[in-house]
């Protein structure tokens, strides 16, 4: 029997190809990602003479969050997806919800890391739930993800970024030392940041950022979502307060009509987030839209996520 057909990444074979491989491939645990302090396998599926890699999340390895009574983070990391294809920029790999080896669970294309970051590289989408965990030895081969933020994130001396990149606070790094930590002034992660502010990302970490040797740009983990309130929470606050760039007017505008009752977008997050938030999730669009600028932090609680990378 032959064996099956390396799919490449996305971006390289249809994303419905893609989408059609995840939901109804065969998956093999082949390791389980030890840092995540959530369930996380490493798997491969393989479906009509075509396999790749990819990352398996059930439902019943996830750890209750009490600000997060409804749904679960399989549904939230799926709705993200959703909304990020929705945005046609492409920040969130593939991404099914599919039962599995342990239950219902997230199926994500696993995205190979350590390509480009340089700042200025084009843009990019979003990737498998690596992070910076190896697979568990007993269970198989896995995959290190290496080191995601590399020429996304800096620490540097003084006070001025410098060019190319943008500030995001100051940082102790021992020995009473405090260097600036700085993010890229880059187009992948502003548009991120927008998608973050669309979903109401309360965990963008440096380590969910995953470059890919293509030089697209993917992002990780998306199950602290789509709260009602305000929980943004993230490394990418450079743009804070500066307008938005026509091209995020124009996806925001597209947006807000695939949101609209009735819509294919709308129905299907119905299926995965509560009316409640469905509704946050159109007032956020609108809000950006009439404000005509990057979100601010809002002063109620950290802004920045711990820890960040």
């Amino acid at each position: 029997m032959p064996a099956p057909e390396r799919l490449p990444a996305p971006g390289v074979s249809a994303t419905g190809e893609l989408e059609e491989l995840l939901a109804e491939g065969e998956l093999t645990v082949v390791g389980r990602i030890r840092e995540a302090s959530n369930a996380v396998l490493l798997c491969t599926v393989a479906y009509e003479g075509v396999s790749a890699d990819c990352v398996y999340k059930p439902v019943k390895g996830e750890r209750p969050l009490w600000d997060f009574p409804d749904g679960n983070l399989a549904q939230r990391e799926v709705a993200a997806y959703l909304v990020s294809e929705a945005t046609g920029w492409g920040l969130v790999p593939p991404t099914v919800l599919r039962d599995g080896p342990y239950g219902e669970g997230m199926v994500q294309q696993w995205i190979e890391s350590g390509g480009p970051g340089e700042p200025g590289d084009a843009a990019g989408s979003d990737a498998a739930a690596g992070s910076d965990a190896d697979a568990d030895a007993d269970s198989g081969s896995g995959s290190d993800a290496g080191s995601p933020q590399a020429g996304l994130l800096a620490l540097v001396d003084g006070e001025e970024a410098g060019e190319g990149w943008k500030p995001i606070a100051f940082a102790e790094v021992g020995e009473g030392r405090t260097a600036l930590l700085v993010h890229a002034d880059d187009p992948r992660l502003r548009r991120l940041a927008v998608l973050d502010a669309v979903i109401n990302n309360g965990d963008r970490k440096g380590g969910h950022l995953l470059p890919a040797p293509d030089g697209r740009l993917y992002a990780i983990d998306h199950g602290v979502t789509f709260h009602t309130e305000d929980k943004l929470r993230t490394l990418l606050w450079g743009w804070a307060g500066e307008p938005l760039t026509d091209e995020a007017r124009e996806v925001l505008a597209a947006l807000a009509a695939r949101l609209a009752d009735g819509e294919p977008l709308a129905t299907r997050l119905g299926e995965l987030i509560t009316p409640v938030e469905l509704g946050a999730v159109r007032g956020r669009v609108a809000r950006l839209r009439a404000l005509g600028v990057h979100p601010q932090p809002s002063g109620q609680w950290p802004a920045i996520p711990w820890p960040p990378v």
